[in-house]
This record gives C-alpha cells, structure tokens and sequence, in this order.
C-alpha cells in the first residue's frame, strides 16, 4: 500500500565499510606499534614504522614469560570449558527434556544470579577458597570461572535443546534407550554447533581473564598468560613496543581458532535463535 523507498546500497556499504574500519584500525596500530623502537613510538605511535624490529617480539616473549603464562592458561581454558560443557549440557538437557519442578525457578534464579557481579562477593570468597585450600591453586580458578560461565552455557544449550524435536528422543526410547544412551547418541550429534560456540565464548572468556586470577593467584609460575604484561611495567612508565608484541602474541591464537571455526560459530548463534 506505501511505496516505501528502499536505501541505496552505497549507504549499506558506507556503514559496513565503517564498522570493519573501527574493528581493524586498532589492531593495524597494535601491530604498527609492536614493530616499532621506543623513540619511534614516541615520536609517532599512530604511524607506520620507518624501521621494523622484529627483535620486539622475542624479548617480549622472554621478558612476559609467555611459554609458562601461555600453558598455564591453556591448562585453564580446556579444564574450565570441558567442565562447563559437561555440567552445563547435561543440566540444559535436563531442564529442557525432564523438565523437573521448578524449572521455571532455576531458569530465573540463574538469571538474577549471573548479573551480579562477582566484586560483590570477592571478599568473602577469597577467605572461603583460603579455608578451603583452593587459594593460589588452578583448581580454585577452575572452579570459580566454571560458575561464572555455567549460567550461560545452560541457558544457550537449553536454547538448542528445545530446538531440537523430542519426537527423537521418543524413538530412541521406544527402541530401548535409556535417557543417557539418547543424549549422548542422538542430541550431541544434533547440538554440536551449539556446544561449539558455548566453548568457544567460554574459552575466550577464561583465556582473557585477569583480575580473578590475579587476585587468587599469588605464585608466581602459575599466573595466566594475562598477567604477563606486568612484566613490562617500569619505574616510571610501561614500554608498549613490546606491550604491543605481547598483545599481539596473545590475540593470535585466539584470532586463528575463530576464523578456523567462524562459520560453525556463526550457524551456531543462528540456529540457537530459531527457539527459545
């Protein structure tokens, strides 16, 4: 009935060409900056360098202690997400098929809970952990960014769980399967994209985490891979050359695993949206 215009593609790709640019330009200059000597810093730290020194990248990775760092927090990333994933998917399969009483009221419970912020109860948590023994032990980070993440993870399995047709599992069952022989034969096999993109948010979640671990982490040889630029701090300032070589040996990885796995992490928020 209205003869609504539709906008030129021109404006489409402006606003598209605008995003990628404040999403880009940052990490152009984090790597400018990483290749850079100090004084050119100084005197130009948004610029191209005139000379590059790749040198930066070595004396960071000796200086931050990134091979401990980095597989302190690989230990970390993979102990946190296995355990999400299992406790998560298996109490999402349980509120989305057995649908116990009070689903409703976990649903909501988890959802108020996750909102607050852990400061709050940073206090005495970390008393709690120092009675318990888990102060300064991976374990207690574990188990800490474990129930930080679960709340998500049930929440956005539960999602694809309730996507998937229970007609299924009803087969399965008739056929003599139990309830543990149908989630892991029939909606692992259906759901993985979805356990996929929960592990890959967690796993970015633990890999660049900072403040807990320093706070529960006082050994030195079991810091995260986060806590590594501490070691470029000086007396009166900090060198961000090799900060930047650093953040750039840090994003790398992270960076590699998502464009590797960007397509099943994409079908997996989109499939996990067809019902709530």
């Amino acid at each position: 009935m209205f003869n609504r215009r539709q906008p030129p593609a021109i404006f489409n790709h402006v606003v598209l060409l605008m995003l990628v640019s404040f999403a880009i330009l940052p990490l152009l200059v984090l790597a400018f900056n990483s290749v850079k000597s100090r004084q050119e810093f100084g005197a130009n730290p948004l610029g191209p360098p005139r000379e590059i020194q790749w040198e930066n990248f070595p004396r960071a990775w000796e200086e931050g202690n990134f091979a401990r760092t980095a597989t302190n927090s690989l230990i970390l990333v993979v102990a946190t997400v296995t355990c999400v994933l299992t406790l998560g998917g298996l109490a999402a399969y349980s509120l989305a098929r057995i649908n116990p009483p009070g689903t409703d009221s976990v649903m909501f419970y988890m959802l108020v809970v996750s909102t607050i912020p852990i400061w709050l109860y940073m206090v005495p948590l970390f008393f709690m952990w120092r009675n318990l023994g888990l102060l300064n032990t991976r374990l207690g980070l574990v188990i800490i960014y474990t129930a930080l993440n679960a709340p998500f993870a049930i929440f956005l399995l539960r999602t694809f769980l309730l996507s998937i047709p229970s007609e299924l599992e009803d087969a399965a069952m008739v056929d003599g399967a139990n309830r543990f022989q149908t989630f892991r034969q029939i909606i692992l096999p259906l759901s993985w994209t979805g356990f996929l993109t929960v592990g890959l948010v967690v796993a970015l979640a633990v890999w660049g985490e900072y403040q807990v671990a320093l706070i529960m982490i006082q050994d030195s040889t079991r810091f995260p891979i986060t806590t590594s630029y501490n070691s470029f701090n000086e007396e009166f300032g900090r060198d961000w050359t090799l900060t930047s070589a650093g953040a750039l040996m840090m994003i790398f990885p992270v960076l590699l695993l998502f464009l590797s796995l960007q397509r099943q992490f994409i079908a997996g928020l989109t499939q996990g949206s067809v019902k709530a």
